[in-house]
């Protein structure tokens, strides 16, 4: 059932972990990984952690190592890389990940209120959480990973300043904020209208 036309014609393939918590998805998933990663797709991959879907933890971790192997960016959040690398300070988790997957260029933390860290090549930057009356989180990852890539499709995946990286950060963060004020999830993800018009109120 995987579509390898569709993916031939992409330039990013993103998946995470969902759709590799049984045997037949999991078989799926890889093989369109495969496919991507043959066609010259940049690979971007999400953990999103859903402890009650799999049958242990260890299982988890196992497929999780999997994506890291074949990513070329990441997206982590806060207590998925405390769970990975047993180290509770973010800046060293990186590095964990870093000397083990070195071929990843770039790595996403998010932080919820206290924002979001981008890591590439010798550039570390750091963008605050707006501060938005917030109804739900559903989808908020989604959305800011969302705007990461859209921004990777802008620019490349060259060496990225820390200025660029900021910049990323500020308009994904603003996305994320978004989708936090409103019920659901994808149909209510904003456009980049209203994400520059948040982002005007910090400036």
């Amino acid at each position: 059932e995987v579509n390898e036309e569709t993916i031939k014609q992409s330039k990013i393939f993103h998946f995470g972990t969902l759709s590799m918590t049984a045997e037949g998805v999991r078989e799926a998933t890889k093989k369109a990984v495969k496919t991507a990663k043959e066609n010259g797709c940049l690979i971007s991959f999400d953990p999103n952690l859903r402890p009650p879907l799999w049958r242990s933890l260890e299982e988890a971790k196992e497929q999780v190592c999997y994506g890291l192997a074949h990513c070329d960016i990441l997206k982590i959040s806060d207590n998925e890389i405390q769970w990975l690398t047993g180290l509770k300070d973010y800046d060293q988790g990186v590095s964990w990940i870093r000397e083990r997957y070195p071929a990843i260029k770039l790595i996403l933390l998010s932080m919820g209120k206290d924002g979001s860290r981008a890591y590439a090549g010798d550039f570390q930057a750091e963008a605050k959480a707006f501060r938005v009356d917030t109804i739900e989180t559903t989808g908020a990852g989604d959305t800011f990973f969302g705007a990461v890539l859209h921004h990777v499709l802008m620019w490349g995946m060259g060496d990225y300043t820390g200025e660029q990286l900021t910049r990323m950060l500020t308009f994904a963060n603003a996305a994320a904020a978004i989708v936090t004020t409103r019920k659901g999830a994808l149909r209510v993800m904003p456009g980049k209208e209203k994400i520059a018009a948040l982002m005007e109120t910090m400036e």
